[in-house]
């Protein structure tokens, strides 16, 4: 199994929020995720979201790929926390 760190939509129609997600690489966008790592959303004033640092780092260090959006998502939360 492929591991894969993703967003996931919710939300309703022209308001989206998303999670960050442990999914497998084969789901589709808003499958059943294997651990939901975090949250975004681009709605608010500064782009609000929190991610489990440590949970992340696991699942990267497990081999798991994150896509490029949760890539930037990542970095920016590192700046934040340094």
């Amino acid at each position: 199994m492929v591991v894969r760190l993703r967003l996931q939509r919710k939300g309703r129609s022209k308001k989206p929020h998303y999670r960050i997600v442990a999914i497998d690489r084969r789901s589709r966008r808003d499958g059943k995720p294997i651990e939901i790592l975090g949250r975004y959303d681009p709605i608010a004033d500064n782009d609000k979201f929190d991610v489990n640092v440590k949970r992340v780092s696991y699942w990267l260090g497990v081999g798991a790929k994150a896509s490029g959006t949760v890539a930037t998502l990542i970095k920016k939360s590192l700046i934040k926390i340094k």
